[in-house]
Formats: structure tokens, C-alpha cells, sequence
């Protein structure tokens, strides 16, 4: 994780890898398996993330506006603060999925 000194931004800096996937806004992360990673203010907006395993992974405060999650699998997952503003569940499992009211607002 990274901490720009001064400006109150934290998070991954564009173009990081985890479980050698590229992890920025538009990435095509179809059927990608990222279990229990930590993705934590991550910039995932506009991302696909159809089919991909995100179960138990850290989403705090990760932007996933306008993010594809169609069919992924979000069980056990901290959503805490992230921005769905537009994305897209359909078919999503957000079984035992952490999130501050059980809401969702799109």
C-alpha cells in the first residue's frame, strides 16, 4: 500500500500488480482470481470484473464506479466505504459481504 506523504491519499499507485494482475481503472480482470486480496483503496472504476473471485478480499474504500461485477463473487468481502456508483451486480454474491448499512446505492 502506498501513502503519498502530505496529500491524505492512500492506495495503490496506478499500474500495481497483485497475484500478477494489473490493478487500474479500465483493467479487463474477467474470471480473475483474487481471493482474500487486499485491495483497499484500489482504483478498479470501469474495470470488468465478470466471474472474478473476490471473496474475502479488503475493497475498503476502493473506487469501482461504473466497474462490471456482473457474476463475481464477492462472499465474505470488506466493501466498506468503496464506491459502487454505478456498477454493475447482476448475478453478484455478496453473501456475508461487509458493507456499513446493507445497502448498496447505484
Amino acid at each position: 500500500m502506498i501513502q503519498k506523504t502530505g496529500s491524505g491519499l492512500r492506495g495503490y499507485r496506478q499500474g500495481m500488480e497483485v497475484n500478477g494482475y494489473k490493478i487500474e481503472p479500465g483493467a479487463n480482470l474477467e474470471n480473475a482470481n483474487l481471493k482474500g486480496a487486499n485491495l483497499s483503496d484500489a482504483n478498479l472504476s470501469d474495470a470488468n470484473l465478470d466471474g472474478t473471485n473476490l471473496s474475502g478480499a479488503n475493497l475498503l474504500r476502493a473506487d469501482l464506479r461504473n466497474a462490471n461485477l456482473k457474476d463475481a463473487k464477492l462472499h465474505g468481502a470488506n466493501l466498506v466505504r468503496a464506491n459502487l456508483e454505478g456498477a454493475n451486480l447482476t448475478g453478484a454474491n455478496l453473501t456475508g459481504a461487509i458493507m456499513p448499512d446493507g445497502t448498496i446505492h447505484n
